[in-house]
């Protein structure tokens, strides 16, 4: 997708449509007097015969308009309120860009100033750029090998300012969008491939790919340097598969000063999870493949910040396996030691993302982290309890929990703040082990966190639980992209 900015406004470029936003007055053709008298009064003859009257979100395209070098002129009602907020204006051009994907448009000028009368420049660029990039995003099932050239041309975004002073806030807008977007991408690549393509192999030569792009210092640990490091947890979950475990690190240096503690992210990579000996009900195994969006919101997150080349220092640490049965495999009642020398009895195999989750966050410390977040799949009590639209959130550091909170409701990737108690931690005790990987049918997203509370003592931490934002609800058997907008803004705001 092509992205421009432009302060001059022309209305005779070449486009398959030209966009319009209109409040509704009693003669609308008076905010586009131009468009208006170039088309010998379309826009009039819109409002007369009763096909448009601006109200929010509303649609009505003119097909080869008289006058215009443009396939279709599109109005896109703004509605009376006389403020808009950031999700409404989201809404808006959501629908704006299903409208345009629908007239199978490949290239859009968009002239929006009633729409940023009412909101401001910078979120109308930002949320216009998502919006698009969100709608015209399409998988390409084959594994990339078979892809073959890219044979689509580049859709083109283009948005006209009428003031030249919010051209450098436009611009600015957009690229952050534009980063977002990309970060989504990747994503959403990863998480849809399937289970046999996106291995931890894989995921691991994705990383290193990225560096080369993108100029990441990238570091993936072997099984034989895990355990030298003592990840007795990490590596016992991998025991059950033919696929090696891997410890995949991606920094991006953007400080000044090298030594700046770095703000840290931790994505769950569970490449495939079918519950090892515990093994899942085959309805929706497939689906499992998804147990690695966590480490995909760190791979599209990571690449964000490499984009828009943000002052800090981001580390991306993303511990990848496959959970399977096996001979090897762990069994309910087996005793672990993990890196930090806690022992873990597993009463569930099927609770595998906290095992290799807590030996990359034990391995987070020697960065000597400004933060650390970890993003994970991880229970599907997070869904009985906030949906698909909203992400969980829990931690030790309530500064980190409200930085989140905040970045998620500014890029409308949304979360919320469940409670980590001592009351919830008693049900992690084991009569044979330091703690017990599960704490019972109650409060499972609460104890899972809780879980992970136990290795993350030494630094601030907040931890997100994706599993229902991360694919499904409204996006069907697809991926989302989340939580890459809310990790992004996090890391924005860091700056």
């Amino acid at each position: 997708m092509k992205i421009q900015i432009k302060a001059a406004k022309n209305l005779q470029q070449k486009t398959d449509c030209l966009v319009v936003a209109l409040k509704p007055l009693k003669k609308i053709a008076s905010q586009q007097a131009e468009i208006n008298a170039a088309t010998d009064g379309a826009l009039d003859r819109l409002q007369t015969s009763g096909q448009f009257s601006a109200d929010q979100g509303e649609l009505a395209s003119i097909r080869v308009p008289a006058g215009l070098q443009a396939g279709h002129l599109l109005a896109l009602g703004v509605g009376s309120e006389k403020n808009l907020d950031t999700e409404t204006v989201r809404e808006i051009l959501s629908g704006l860009a299903s409208k345009v994907k629908a007239l199978k448009a490949e290239s859009v000028l968009c002239d929006l100033q009633a729409l940023i009368a009412k909101s401001d420049i910078e979120t109308v660029s930002r949320q216009l750029v998502e919006a698009f990039g969100d709608h015209e995003y399409q998988y390409i099932p084959q594994p990339k090998a078979a892809r073959g050239p890219k044979t689509t041309p580049e859709f083109k975004l283009t948005m006209w300012c009428d003031d030249r002073k919010q051209l450098a806030t436009a611009k600015h807008a957009a690229a952050v969008g534009l980063a977002i977007h990309n970060g989504k991408t990747l994503a959403r690549d990863l998480g849809n491939m399937p289970g046999n393509v996106c291995t931890p192999s894989f995921l691991a030569s994705q990383a290193k790919k990225l560096g080369r792009s993108h100029e990441l210092k990238v570091k993936v640990l072997t099984e034989k340097q895990m355990q030298e490091l003592g990840m007795g947890s990490l590596l016992s979950v991998s025991k059950g598969s033919r696929e090696p475990a891997k410890l995949i690190i991606m920094e991006h240096r953007g400080a000044k000063k090298a030594k700046d503690a770095p703000h840290v992210l931790v994505g769950k990579g569970l490449t495939f999870d079918a519950g090892g000996i515990s093994i899942k009900p085959s309805a929706k195994m497939d689906e499992m493949k998804y147990d690695m969006c966590g480490a995909a919101s760190v791979f599209g997150a990571v690449l964000a910040a490499a984009e828009l080349e943000l002052p800090i220092n981001v580390v991306g640490i993303v511990p990848s396996s496959e959970n399977l049965p096996d001979g090897q495999a762990n069994k309910p009642g087996d005793v672990v030691t993990s890196m930090s020398g806690q022992t873990i009895e597993i009463l569930n195999t099927d609770a595998e993302g906290r095992l290799i989750l807590c030996d990359a966050l034990t391995y987070a410390e020697r960065y000597k982290p400004a933060s650390v977040i970890d993003i994970a799949t991880l229970t599907g009590a997070v869904i009985v309890a906030l949906g698909h639209q909203t992400s969980g959130v829990m931690g030790n550091d309530q500064e980190v929990i409200d930085n989140l909170l905040a970045a998620g409701d500014k890029s409308l990737d949304h979360a919320w703040q469940l409670p980590i108690k001592e009351t919830y931690k008693k049900q992690l005790k084991s009569d044979y082990a330091d703690l017990a990987n599960i704490g019972g049918p109650s409060a499972g997203t609460i104890t899972a966190a809780c879980f992970l509370s136990y290795f993350t003592e030494k630094f601030r931490w907040a931890h997100l639980d994706i599993a229902g934002t991360a694919w499904g609800g409204s996006a069907g058997k697809r991926a989302t992209g989340r939580a890459v907008p809310i990790l992004t803004q996090y890391l924005i705001d860091r700056c």
